[in-house]
């Protein structure tokens, strides 16, 4: 994942965000592993954060190797082996494995079908791959904004930062939507679901990505965005008079036969 993922953990910022994503999605996270999370598994969890489901996993008696690139947050976690690695260098040892498990990291990769298939090919027979994945409303719908030209800062914002930070530099907001065919693909009993409800300033979700949007603003600046605009930007998601439809979490799985 090195020079692709654009936010690091080890931060203050980085710890505040994968807090939040724990908040969001930990609970449709565990609904999505639990038929592989048994006693004795061997698992998997890529990109593991703070370490929150690596944590739930091995309380449910699995044994599970935890890897992201920062591991400074990995404390604590009894039964869990810990490995800073990149997964761009290929499935660490400790396979083949029952569980699988990756959270809003292919979607960063410029080789994520090459990863996947890597993935794929170290579950045990019977194992699950498991991905959740960040997507966007296309486009987004502002539902309400506190001042009249919010929802033009807004709109141009977002358009500079996908195209800063999407396509040619490796991240995809579309992958989400990919994943399931790549999936069947390989695997079988695939299933994907979506979910999705408005993002209102100060939320959860308007936290988060008010934090990913300070994260990427120094980027923006470098690239020539205005910076009035992204101080504007970035408060809109703390306002409680701002709603709008913008991310969307798909989470899909695959059994190898």
């Amino acid at each position: 994942m090195t020079g692709e993922y654009h936010f690091r953990t080890a931060s203050d910022l980085g710890r505040e965000q994968t807090e939040l994503l724990q908040e969001m999605l930990d609970e449709p996270t565990h609904r999505l592993v639990e038929p592989a999370a048994r006693p004795g598994a061997r698992c998997l969890e890529i990109g593991a954060g703070s370490g929150s489901i690596a944590r739930w996993l091995a309380e449910r008696g699995a044994s599970v190797v935890a890897v992201d690139l920062d591991t400074e947050h990995l404390t604590g976690l009894p039964g869990v082996t810990v490995l800073q690695h990149d997964i761009n260098d290929g499935v660490p040892p400790g396979g083949p494995f029952d569980l699988i498990h990756a959270r809003a990291v292919l979607m960063h990769l410029q080789r994520r079908e090459h990863v996947l298939r890597e993935l794929a090919g170290a579950l045990a027979p019977g194992g699950m791959l498991a991905l959740g994945e960040v997507a966007l409303h296309n486009p987004p719908r502002v539902l309400a904004a506190p001042e009249p030209g919010d929802v033009e800062v807004f709109l141009r914002v977002l358009g500079q930062a996908k195209e800063a930070f999407s396509g040619a530099n490796g991240m995809s907001f579309d992958w989400g939507f990919e994943v399931d065919g790549h999936l069947a693909a390989g695997l079988a009993d695939v299933r994907s679901r979506l979910f999705s409800e408005p993002l209102v300033g100060g939320s959860t979700q308007g936290r988060y990505v008010h934090n990913l949007a300070v994260q990427l603003s120094p980027g923006l600046l470098a690239r020539g965005a205005a910076e009035a605009d992204l101080d504007r930007f970035c408060s809109l998601f703390l306002d409680p008079g701002f709603r709008c439809w913008y991310l969307q979490f798909v989470f899909s799985s695959g059994v190898r036969n």
